[in-house]
This record gives structure tokens, sequence and C-alpha cells, in this order.
């Protein structure tokens, strides 16, 4: 799989990985979790392993820590979640129930601020910690392109390791400030929501690919949407979620291979047009 550098660091990272949201948030039993399993093993098999969560998720940093912990995957995994509260001693609180629940050890490779809640009291925290070697990186979060203008103040305010945003074939809003924004602040990019939501990925499907998929190696829309996401040079890391193993080697092989060019870029866009 293709890797990109960390801005803050030149520390590599695999450029698809995994969310969490609504898949990992299952119960306890076994039926439940051995699709997951699965579906974990794919990203580590294909060289992936970023893999981000939230308490908002409800279970899933629960799952996953199980998971991660069960199979002794957690040297191989880049544990990505997020802090979702308001005030200092909440957000420490949160912080370290999700450090406990992922199983990440003693240290964490990033915590986000998610959605920006309280970001001013929840990146003060970080810092300290950060420098205290407890969190590898910071960053924040949204979702949607009416927090763009948000977002961007705080990219420029605070300057964190990370932005996770949406970016995708038919939501490129993201083209005109904050990606370049990141490109010139040094910031890595996760990008959230890479297959439209979930919502052109479905309207496509049953679709023939175009002639043009195989110059790019694709053989799936999904693919399609994701090399569409990763031909952007200040995207570090695409997070598409995921509950289906065949899914999670599907947007896998997305990593590997030739991007489009501006050209092919263009069709694209003309393709669901």
């Amino acid at each position: 799989m293709l890797t990109r550098p960390i801005p803050a660091t030149g520390e590599v990272l695999p450029v698809i990985g995994l969310g969490t949201w609504r898949g990992f948030d299952v119960g306890t039993d076994a039926a439940s979790r051995a699709p997951l399993e699965r579906v974990l093993d794919a990203l580590f098999e294909a060289g992936g392993s970023v893999v981000d969560s939230s308490p908002m998720y409800g279970r899933a940093e629960a799952v996953t820590g199980d998971l991660l912990a069960a199979r002794g995957w957690r040297p191989r995994t880049f544990i990505a979640t997020k802090v979702w509260t308001r005030g200092r001693e909440a957000g420490i609180e949160e912080m370290r129930r999700s450090m406990d629940l992922m199983k990440s050890g003693p240290v964490i490779d990033l915590i986000q601020v998610h959605n920006l809640v309280d970001w001013r009291t929840q990146l003060e925290t970080l810092r300290g910690w950060k420098a205290e070697r407890r969190v590898r990186y910071l960053g924040i979060t949204h979702y949607t392109p009416s927090a763009h203008d948000e977002l961007e103040a705080v990219m420029r305010a605070a300057k964190p390791d990370f932005v996770q945003l949406d970016y995708a074939l038919d939501d490129r809003a993201a083209e005109r400030r904050l990606l370049p924004l990141a490109a010139e602040l040094g910031i890595a990019v996760l990008v959230n929501r890479p297959l439209g939501g979930g919502g052109l990925a479905r309207r496509l499907q049953g679709r023939a690919l175009p002639d043009w998929a195989a110059t790019i190696g694709c053989t799936s829309w999904s693919q399609i949407l994701l090399k569409f996401v990763l031909a952007h040079p200040a995207v570090t890391c695409a997070i598409p979620g995921t509950a289906n193993p065949g899914h999670m080697r599907d947007n896998a092989l997305a990593g590997d291979g030739a991007l489009p060019d501006a050209a092919l870029i263009k069709r694209m866009i003309e393709a669901i047009a």
C-alpha cells in the first residue's frame, strides 16, 4: 500500500485506513464480532494501520480495543480516537477512558477534538499530554461543509498535527481552502466520508465501470471514489468505515498502484454528474 508522510514528523502512514462509526458498535457476542475481526485482518494484510474511533461511536472503542488485544495487533495499529465533551476535567476523564477501552497502553497515537467541541480547552490538555509523551499527535475534526469556515479558523489558530474532514467525489468543498491550507501549514489530513457518506457509493452500485477505470487499476466504484480522494496531494489517509471484510479488502486495493491525473479527475467528476 502507498504511504504518505505526517508533515509534523515525517512518519509515514498507509493511505487507506478504517473508520469504526456504526460498524463497530456491536455487543460482546462472537457472532457480532467475528466479521469485525476479519475486517481488521483485511486491513493489516493489505498493509494498512490507521483505525479511527470516538466516544461518540457507542461501543466501537471497546470493541476495537478488545479485538486488537486479542489478536496482538496493537503494534501494527495507528490508533486514532477523539475527545467529545466540554470542560477540562471531563475531557481528561473521557480521554483516559478511551485509552483504556482501546488498550492503547501508556501512549496513544492520535487524539482529535471531535467536531471542534470545546476545542481550546481540549487542545490545551492535549498539548500538555504531548509534552508528557502520553499522546503522539493531536488533531481536530468535522464532517460537513457547513463547518469548513470554523475548521479553517481553528487550523490557522491552533496548527494541529492532524485535521480530519469530509472530502469525496461528490463533496469537493475542501478543495477550495482546507486542503491547500493543510498543505501550507504542514497539517496531516484524514478524510472521513470518502465514499460520499455512502449515498454516492450506493447510487453507483450496479453501474458498469467506465473504460478508464482499468488505467488506474480500479475494479470497483469504491476504488474509483477512494483513488479520487487520494489523488489530492494534501490527503494523508482516507478512513472509509465498514463492518464488511469484503468491502475492507476492496477499499484497501485503492491504496495500491496509479492515481488519477488532472485529466482523469475531470472525467471522474463528469462520470457522476
